[in-house]
C-alpha cells in the first residue's frame, strides 16, 4: 500500500441485530443521528469514499446519497458476506470495513492500520483486550478466498482472517474507541459522549 492507494470506507450495516430486538442497528439513534452516520462521519476524512453495506431499509440508507450495497448471498451470512458483496460490486483496491455500531472510531484508524500492515492483505484492530475483526483494512484480492470460505458454510471472520495471513494492530491506547452499541442500554449510556 502506498500513499496513492485508494481506500473505500465501508459501513457494515447488514446484521440481524438480535440484541437490539431485531431493529436495524445502523438506524438506531445516538445523540440525534443514526449510528451509521456517526461511523461515516468519522471515516470521511480518512478514506476516498464511503459506501454502506446493508440488507434492510435500503431506501432509508440510499436517502443519504451514499452508495448502498446489499449482500449478494441470502440469509444474513454475516460480516464476511457484506465484505465480499462490496468487493464484488466495486472496482476499488482497498477497503476499510467498520461496523455501524462502533460510533467512536478514531481519526487515525486508517493511518495506523496501513502503517502496521506490512505485506498482509488484511489487518484488524486489537484494543488490548479483544480483537475487532470487522474493523479491518482489507485488499480486494481476498474476494475469491472469502467466496470459497463462505461456500463451505464457514462464517467466522477471525478464523478466515488468520487463515489468509492477516494480523491484528494494537490500539490498546484507545480501547474505548471500539466499544459497540449492542443494546438500547448501551445507546443510553453513551449519549453525549465525544
Amino acid at each position: 500500500m502506498n500513499a496513492e492507494s485508494q481506500i473505500t470506507g465501508v459501513v457494515l450495516a447488514g446484521g440481524k441485530a438480535s440484541r437490539m430486538g431485531g431493529q436495524d442497528k445502523g438506524l438506531m439513534m445516538l445523540d440525534g443521528k443514526p449510528l451509521w452516520r456517526h461511523v461515516a462521519d468519522r471515516l470521511y476524512p480518512q478514506v476516498n469514499r464511503i459506501v454502506i453495506s446493508a440488507n434492510r431499509n435500503l431506501e432509508i440508507y440510499r436517502a443519504s446519497g451514499l452508495p448502498v450495497m446489499a449482500d449478494t448471498l441470502s440469509d444474513f451470512p454475516g460480516p464476511l458476506a457484506g465484505m465480499l458483496s462490496v468487493m464484488q460490486q466495486t472496482d476499488d483496491e482497498w477497503f476499510l470495513f467498520c461496523p455501524c455500531d462502533t460510533p467512536f472510531i478514531p481519526g487515525n484508524l486508517v493511518a495506523r492500520l496501513a502503517a502496521e500492515r506490512q505485506q498482509a492483505a488484511v489487518v484488524w484492530v486489537h484494543d488490548g483486550e479483544r480483537d475487532h475483526p470487522t474493523v479491518a483494512l482489507a485488499h480486494r484480492s481476498l474476494a475469491p478466498q472469502i467466496a470459497d470460505y463462505l461456500a463451505k458454510g464457514e462464517r467466522r471472520v477471525m478464523v478466515f482472517m488468520r487463515q489468509v495471513g492477516g494480523h491484528s494492530v494494537d490500539f490498546s491506547d484507545m480501547i474505548s474507541a471500539f466499544c459497540n452499541m449492542n443494546t438500547p442500554e448501551d445507546l443510553q449510556h453513551n449519549e453525549g459522549k465525544p
